[in-house]
């Protein structure tokens, strides 16, 4: 049997990849498996491959990582695509391919006729919902819609963080329980807020390139720059409320209480507080309301403002309200 697996979405293919492997004996698995690069594929290797016989299993299973992406037009991918004719029944014979593909290459066209093609994308809207439901009634679980929905927007669309996030919670509520979203807000960390932390990280140290990265990270994240503002400005915010309480020797947790904040956040800004004093968290929030005026009334790009907020803060006087442009 011949297979292509290919798509962006690593965790969908592994799983695809995993189902195939099972179809060996567990015990012999290792000896009736190969793994080839096709950077580096050569055609005898692979016959060689195909062709040895399998050691006390129905079948042996070669896996070829990448050829279509690196096969090029010529007799070495005729001969691979003439050689497809020829496998072996006793090998099953898949090409995976760790990203999209050309669907213009010749050799997909080819496998296309011939082989079991399997496309993986990241699933999205009702689908993603879906998938993540029947996950949990596989694990003797109930995920409320509500949840689910709420893990989505805490993490995304990536299907490993997903499925890691939901063993999280399953081990939390234990087999037969009920996921909820009160238990989502306890356990499971937003991807965006967690960026968040890494720019201000980068800000706290006066790291202006690391900090610049993370800016552009998160607009190319699709984030909004006024938002990134307004998280930003909520951040401080915590920050200062946390050096104060933090200043009366209290611990974490109640600080969490005091400020109503998950406890991951506190703890997480404990430590970037200890790299800011406190006058220049206040400079910081009111250069933001500044800025936040200046974009409202047209006179600063959000974006723009962002970076140059990034390289007042990474300068050696900080940020000052004079150097406003426009």
């Amino acid at each position: 049997m011949l297979y292509l697996f290919y798509g962006s979405d690593e965790f969908a293919r592994s799983e695809a990849v995993a189902a195939l492997r099972a179809t060996l004996p567990p015990d012999m698995a290792a000896l009736n498996s190969t793994t080839l690069e096709g950077r580096k594929l050569k055609l005898d290797v692979l016959a060689s491959a195909c062709e040895a016989l399998p050691f006390l299993a129905e079948k042996r299973l070669v896996i070829v990582n990448d050829a279509l992406k690196h096969a090029k037009a010529g007799k070495d991918r005729d001969e691979l695509r003439a050689y497809l004719e020829r496998v072996p029944p006793t090998c099953d014979l898949l090409f995976l391919e760790h990203d999209d593909v050309d669907k213009r290459n010749a050799l997909f066209t080819h496998l296309k006729k011939i082989a079991q093609v399997q496309e993986f994308q990241p699933r999205s809207g009702n689908e993603l919902l879906r998938w993540l439901n029947e996950r949990a009634k596989g694990l003797k679980v109930r995920l409320d819609k509500a949840a689910a929905q709420r893990m989505v927007d805490f993490v995304g669309n990536d299907g490993r963080t997903l499925a890691t996030e939901l063993d999280k919670l399953v081990s939390y509520v234990g087999r037969g329980g009920q996921i909820t979203t009160a238990v989502v807000d306890l356990l499971v960390q937003d991807a965006h807020e967690q960026n968040l932390f890494a720019f201000i990280d980068a800000l706290s140290m006066r790291q202006r390139g690391a900090a610049l990265h993370g800016v552009r990270a998160l607009l190319a994240e699709g984030q909004a720059a006024t938002y990134i503002m307004f998280m930003l400005a909520r951040q401080v915010r915590i920050l200062l409320g946390v050096q104060q309480l933090a200043a009366q020797r209290m611990r974490a947790d109640d600080i969490a209480a005091q400020l109503k904040q998950k406890p991951f956040v506190v703890r997480k800004a404990l430590g970037q507080a200890r790299n800011f004093r406190a006058d220049e968290l206040e400079a910081l929030h009111d250069r933001l309301v500044e800025m936040d005026h200046a974009i409202k009334t047209g006179r600063i790009q959000a974006d723009v403002a962002l970076e140059v907020l990034v390289i007042e803060m990474c300068g050696e006087t900080g940020p000052r309200s004079e150097r406003m442009p426009g």
